[in-house]
């Protein structure tokens, strides 16, 4: 077995080879291995510790530090060492001259240094992989801060891409770690993710959406970019004067209200991710800084997760759970929304996440860390056979990080304590959004398809019931129980088509006006919707009832 490469590729390839042989995870062919091993040029990769891996993934440059990032949120693909490792990974590099930085600017904002600022330091406040950060002041004297992309970094990212790509196909097909996990989609995915960074527009979009969906938390900061200043390689937004809140002073915390910072912090992630469905995925500690109005100020954008309305709410069940300490309920929601493999084992599954949960919830106040226990629950399950979805090991990553931030503002700070005290808002905000006037527009079409359509497909049950034409294959059964569950379902399907028929009914009389009124709407439509109410209400108890009759006499 061979492997056929681009020589542009070689030697880029024969690194990756071997980075990946020292820590891969799971077995490989001792075929591929030895074939892999000869193109790293090394035949005794030796086994790697997770603290060389960060490092060694530094040294590859910026494309492999943010793989290390991502790496560092999937807990079903990494052991626990590994995920806090890479965690870690500094994005600190040398800064590129600031004659470049002057070529980009003028290249892309069309006007020299001079025109476009009033001021602009030569020396950056900030130097990472993708690009650099300088503080300047615009000709009305607004204090800014500008993101310049790095010179060349596009052309390195995609030639790194195309060797991640090369390998990850490779492994697909010949290792059981490709094949188990496919590789190939996670370097795509991970691709458009990295290239979509690299325009700058899109984390101007992110500021402004995120500083919108985060004015009513009136202690947390979001800056805005400013339109006429920003292009695809430059990004200038609103300066925020702060510090790293992980460096702050003993008496710097005690004029500081620590506890209702982590407090609103972490109220607002929640908000984002349950309600909004959009969140800051990177709020690491050189993410967040202390402003010198003492709020706290979210910064780079790069990195935003965005989670469907449906995920949203297994998300914020399974979170309440883990909060709650409710281990049961935790595996049921974890399982629900994860994809089960070949060898999955439900029941070892439902013990590993229910046991993880009560774990946690025995920790001391002060020492629960809602971001790990997510993170372990993800590690559980995928150790049982369950794929658990990205969101989910993006949101452990991102709670994780809140962990850290939330214990350097207030080493008391209990986030379960903030995820039961904010539950009943959260879930009245989801009940709000779904109560919109298209939603209920929806909803009214469905019940107006359901009332035409009932009577005429109840009436072909009931030719084919009058005509003895009914046949059910069944091996024994007891007559009278079955008509007394038809009986029952018929009973059901009649009080449904009532209710429908009263909700229709009062939709159309709604529109007609009157001078008849409860709170401002016509009576009898009101009548009518808190006759339909009543009419659910007793439906739904009955069934419940039912049902729970059922249960006790079969146990």
């Amino acid at each position: 077995m061979t492997l056929s490469l681009a020589p542009a590729h070689l030697k880029r390839y024969a690194e990756v080879a071997r980075l990946f042989l020292k820590f891969a995870r799971g077995p490989l062919a001792s075929e591929l291995r030895s074939d892999l091993a000869r193109e790293a040029g090394d035949e005794d990769v030796g086994q790697g510790k997770p603290e060389e891996l960060a490092r060694d993934l530094e040294a590859m440059g910026p494309t492999f530090i943010k793989l290390g990032q991502l790496l560092s949120s999937r807990a079903d693909l990494l052991p626990a060492p590994y995920l806090e490792a890479l965690s870690r990974l500094q994005d600190d590099v040398e800064p590129f001259s600031f004659g470049q930085v002057e070529e980009i600017v003028v290249a892309e904002l069309g006007a020299r240094l001079s025109s476009a600022f009033s001021e602009f330091e030569a020396a950056p406040l900030a130097a990472a992989s993708l690009g650099q950060v300088h503080r300047a002041r615009l000709r009305d004297g607004r204090p800014v801060a500008v993101k310049v992309q790095r010179p060349g970094i596009r052309e390195q990212i995609v030639e790194d891409l195309a060797t991640l790509r090369e390998l990850a196909a490779f492994l697909d097909k010949h290792s059981a770690i490709g094949a188990q996990y496919g590789l190939e989609g996670l370097v795509e995915a991970f691709g458009r993710a990295l290239i979509g960074e690299l325009d700058y527009r899109r984390e101007a979009q992110n500021l402004t959406r995120l500083h919108r969906n985060l004015e009513s938390f009136e202690s947390l900061e979001v800056p805005l970019p400013i339109e006429d200043y920003t292009t695809e390689r430059v990004l200038t937004m609103d300066y925020l004067e702060g510090r790293k809140v992980t460096l702050l002073d003993p008496l710097t915390r005690i004029d500081i209200d620590g506890g209702s910072l982590a407090d609103e912090l972490f109220r607002a992630y929640l908000h984002q991710v349950v309600v909004d469905g959009f969140f800051h995925a990177d709020p690491h500690a050189g993410n967040v800084i202390l402003t010198e109005d003492g709020r706290l100020g979210l910064i780079d954008l790069g990195m935003v997760g965005r989670i469907a309305p449906r995920m949203r709410d297994a998300l914020f069940r399974l979170i309440v759970a883990i909060g709650e300490g409710r281990g049961d309920d935790a595996a049921e929601r974890a399982l629900a929304i994860g994809e089960h493999l070949e060898h999955f084992d439900e029941a070892e599954s439902r013990r590993r996440i229910a046991e993880v949960v009560g774990e946690f919830d025995s920790a001391r106040l002060g020492d629960f860390a809602i971001g790990r226990a997510v993170i372990a629950v993800s590690r559980a399950a995928a150790e049982t056979g369950v794929r658990v979805p990205a969101e989910l090991t993006m949101l452990g990553k991102t709670l994780w990080n809140l962990d850290e931030i939330g214990r350097a503002l207030d080493p008391d700070f209990d986030p379960a304590a903030t995820i039961r005290r904010e539950a009943p808002t959260l879930l009245r905000h989801r009940m709000a959004q779904r109560l919109t006037p298209g939603h209920v527009a929806s909803a009214l079409m469905d019940v107006k398809e359901l009332a035409q359509e009932l009577p005429r497909r109840v009436n072909a049950v009931l030719d084919v019931l009058a005509k003895n034409a009914l046949r059910l294959k069944v091996d024994a059964f007891d007559e009278v129980a079955l008509i007394e569950g038809l009986q029952k379902i018929a009973n059901r399907i009649a009080m449904g088509v009532v209710l429908a028929a009263l909700i229709v009914g009062a939709a159309i009389v709604m529109q007609i006006p009157t001078r008849w009124t409860v709170l401002g709407y016509p009576a009898l439509a009101m009548i009518l919707f808190a006759a339909a109410a009543l009419g659910g209400i007793a439906l739904i108890t009955s069934i419940v009832t039912t049902d729970r009759r059922r249960r006790q006499r079969k146990s």
